[in-house]
């Protein structure tokens, strides 16, 4: 076990955006490094009312991770199944909110073929693994590059699966996808996987009469790669990955429908092609930074933790690039970031994601390894 200490930086301010404040109580933490040996480590994942936490290796595979050791088998490996590398692959899982009874375990990946399929499959009866011969499809979404995939799957606290998808890829959104609501494309989608077969459409959803797919509960994204739904606080935080200049935080409320957050007129704080474009009615960041301080955002979660007290309520988030290590709490009532601060912890290589278990503790994600946040001794 590797303890690694993370003073918090004295710097005032993190990101082009400069606010600042001072993060209350706890002045450093330690980063636990409980696992290595994983390949790409993409999500993580905690089983309600179980040690278990579940670990997704991008080129296919779910690990479990149990008292701290790595077990040999996979919980799941569909290796053969998808298509790999760079932004494709396995990249995403959520379990079903009523897990412990039907052990349903939802996947997002990207097939041979490049297409965004997003599946169920039962846990056996031993808990040892997923059963490959209950796999159900639940969406299919033709994909017209192998870039700006999304991946994340959540279940918000409605028990609605929220579904991230990328606008299509390439470079500056070509299709306009971003801004199109005849496609699935450069969205989020929420869907009721228990009120249909596959899947009904929620009525409160903005398009569920018409003007626009019935499935999108919020668009304008270029690649959320990694966003995350804190219940305990009411809003979900979209973190997207940028292209020409800024790397980019939105929080909206989760009662709030048909959020546009501005892809491809905006990136960041600027308008994207047009210097006058119009802005009216774009949910806008609350925090970004530019390209000179890294070049792709992964996004992290909320910490609902017990062991750190002070740090209830507070949003981290990294760079795959630069390795640092930010946080931020969100203030509704100003639409704003605020306490946001940098911590000061070594070079981890890339970071490729975050999770957090059933306890609300945070993990990172990086190189082969995860890491625990901790407070220090």
């Amino acid at each position: 076990m590797l303890a690694v200490a993370a003073l918090l930086s004295t710097a005032a301010g993190c990101g082009e955006n400069g606010m600042t404040a001072t993060l209350p109580t706890a002045d450093d933490i330690v980063l636990t490094e409980i696992a290595s040996g994983l390949e790409r480590p993409v999500q993580l994942v905690g089983i309600p009312g179980d040690t278990r936490l579940l670990v997704v290796e991008q080129r296919g595979r779910i690990r479990v991770l149990d008292g701290g050791q790595l077990r040999s088998e996979p919980y799941l490996d569909i290796g053969d199944r998808i298509s790999s590398g760079n932004e494709q692959g396995l990249l995403g899982i959520a379990l079903h909110p009523n897990f412990a009874s039907n052990g349903y375990v939802y996947a997002n990946y990207t097939n041979g073929a490049g297409d965004t399929r997003v599946v169920r499959y039962t846990e056996r009866g031993d808990g040892l693994s997923l059963d490959p011969a209950t796999l159900k499809e639940i969406l299919f979404v033709e994909q017209p590059n192998g870039n700006h995939n999304g991946g994340q799957l959540l279940f918000g606290p409605d028990g609605m699966l929220y579904i991230a998808l990328g606008d299509g890829g390439s470079s500056g959104d070509p299709r306009g996808n971003g801004q199109n609501l005849d496609t699935l494309l450069g969205a989020i989608l929420r869907i009721d996987v228990d009120g249909g077969d596959p899947y009904a459409i929620p009525a409160g959803n903005p398009f569920a009469s018409g003007g626009g797919q019935p499935e999108i509960w919020a668009y304008g994204v270029r690649n959320p790669w990694r966003n995350d739904i804190d219940a305990e606080g009411g809003f979900i935080y979209v973190a997207d990955v940028g292209q020409n200049e800024w790397e980019e935080v939105s929080v909206a409320p989760l009662a709030e429908t048909g959020v546009n957050y501005g892809w491809n007129t905006v990136e960041g704080p600027d308008c994207f092609r047009d210097s006058g474009c119009d802005r009216t009615g774009l949910r806008e960041p609350v925090v970004w930074y530019g390209h000179g301080d890294g070049c792709s955002i992964t996004g992290g979660h909320v910490y609902r933790g017990d062991a750190m007290p002070a740090l209830k309520g507070t949003y981290f988030y990294s760079d795959y690039c630069s390795g640092w290590l930010r946080s931020f709490r969100y203030d509704a009532a100003e639409d704003m970031a605020v306490e946001q601060r940098e911590w000061l912890i070594p070079d981890l290589g890339s970071v490729y994601s975050f999770g957090r278990d059933a306890d609300g503790e945070v993990y990172i994600l990086a190189g082969s390894r995860v890491y625990r946040i901790d407070p220090a001794p």
